[in-house]
């Protein structure tokens, strides 16, 4: 009986640790323009930036024409090239 108890015990450790960790993350999807980009948080972009932040789930729909392009670090892609700030 005391095996079952420590076991489900784990289980339920196991599974709220998960949750949390889950939870921390925040992901979306940068667009400005056409052009769209994964983010790992919900960054304070400057107005004149103009970007949109969609859910990372988001998809277009099937007459509208995006591009993904990625990059690391926090910016955002203006005429071809990536701006940091």
């Amino acid at each position: 009986m005391r095996l079952l108890n420590k076991t489900t015990l784990g289980a339920v450790l196991g599974v709220g640790a998960l949750a949390l960790s889950t939870a921390s993350v925040s992901a979306a999807i940068a667009c400005r323009g056409n052009v769209c980009w994964h983010v790992q948080g919900r960054y304070e972009y400057p107005r004149e930036a103009r970007i949109v932040i969609r859910p990372d789930d988001w998809r277009w729909r099937r007459h509208e024409r995006y591009v993904w392009r990625e990059h690391e670090g926090r910016g955002y892609w203006r005429g071809g090239r990536w701006i940091e700030w």
